[in-house]
């Protein structure tokens, strides 16, 4: 079905649709929602456990730092092992979620969950040897990546966006109450941002700078209201420049998800009560995919107006 509304598209000159990527989020089945409703639950247990696993994900320096994030978040967890004992995947459950007429825990393996979630995913995510700074230091950090990543080709790009998707879960749990729910509705809008289809490289520069910030947060005290505020405008030009990146790579999907989380960081700064810091603008140029073709040009906004003719014989204003 997907291959025949992508021909239907080129024959009709309709706007191409994004493919089928594997990047959108994994909703709650219609199930799932009904028996939180009877259970009297805020949201599905899928949803919780999503988030409960990233935040574990994206602060998790090992395997077994990993497994035990999870436990002290109140999830039962249940390893995988190979042949060799090697452990090589896992499993979570919501305490009291159960099926079978309460005879067994309902499992959700990380794969389920999201896309990104699985063990290899997780393990993609651990940076020991990355040392903290102060969050002073974190936004100078996060604005140098965001330049980076404006002019990172296609895999190494795709490693970026999904550092900073885990800088930005990092970032949620740690900011104060009066901006952290803006947030973290900022973290799971650009979720699918952080998941570009394709290879994607682990080692660029642009996505040790997220990784390093995302320790900052972590592990240092946290600063007043104006550090606060330069952060948050650093993370905002980081989800524009990650927005400018999908779209020169046709990722149209991304790319509304990483403008999406823009603006709600945008909102978080003005809660902090501090007037922004005047930055010169800065310009984001990103090089088109160039496997995918040139970027199209722009549509034309408007028509310029038709002259009106001089007044002649017989011809009256």
């Amino acid at each position: 079905m997907h291959t025949a509304a992508r021909a239907f598209e080129t024959a009709w000159g309709l706007e191409p649709m994004s493919p089928l990527d594997q990047t959108a989020r994994r909703a709650p089945a219609t199930g799932e929602k009904e028996k939180a409703t009877r259970r009297g639950l805020t949201e599905p247990a899928r949803d919780h456990l999503q988030r409960t696993v990233r935040e574990a994900a994206a602060h998790a320096t090992s395997d077994t730092d990993f497994l035990n994030r999870l436990r002290d978040a109140g999830l039962r967890v249940r390893e995988h092992h190979d042949e060799n004992g090697t452990l090589d995947g896992y499993a979570v459950a919501l305490p009291g979620d159960r099926a079978d007429h309460g005879t067994r825990p309902v499992w959700f393996s990380g794969r389920t969950l999201a896309y990104d979630l699985s063990l290899p995913r997780v393990r993609e995510r651990f940076e020991p040897a990355v040392s903290p700074q102060d969050w002073a230091l974190a936004q100078n950090r996060i604005r140098r990546a965001a330049a980076l990543l404006a002019n990172a080709g296609r895999s190494e790009g795709a490693g970026d966006v999904a550092a900073l998707g885990d800088l930005l879960v990092v970032a949620a749990a740690q900011f104060p109450a009066a901006v952290r729910e803006k947030v973290r509705h900022a973290a799971a809008a650009f979720e699918q941002a952080s998941r570009a289809p394709g290879a994607r490289t682990l080692e660029g520069a642009a996505r040790a700078g997220f990784k390093a910030s995302a320790r900052a947060l972590n592990h240092t005290p946290r600063g007043g209201a104006s550090a606060l505020l330069t952060l948050l405008v650093a993370l905002v030009e980081a989800a524009e420049a990650a927005a400018a990146w999908h779209r020169a790579q046709h990722y149209r999907a991304q790319a509304k998800a990483a403008s999406q989380a823009a603006a709600l960081l945008r909102e978080a700064a003005t809660l902090t009560g501090t007037p922004a810091p005047r930055t010169a603008p800065r310009t984001i140029r990103v090089t088109p995919a160039a496997e995918r073709g040139p970027t199209p040009p722009p549509p034309v906004t408007g028509v310029p107006p038709r002259p009106h003719p001089e007044p002649g014989p017989g011809r009256s204003r």
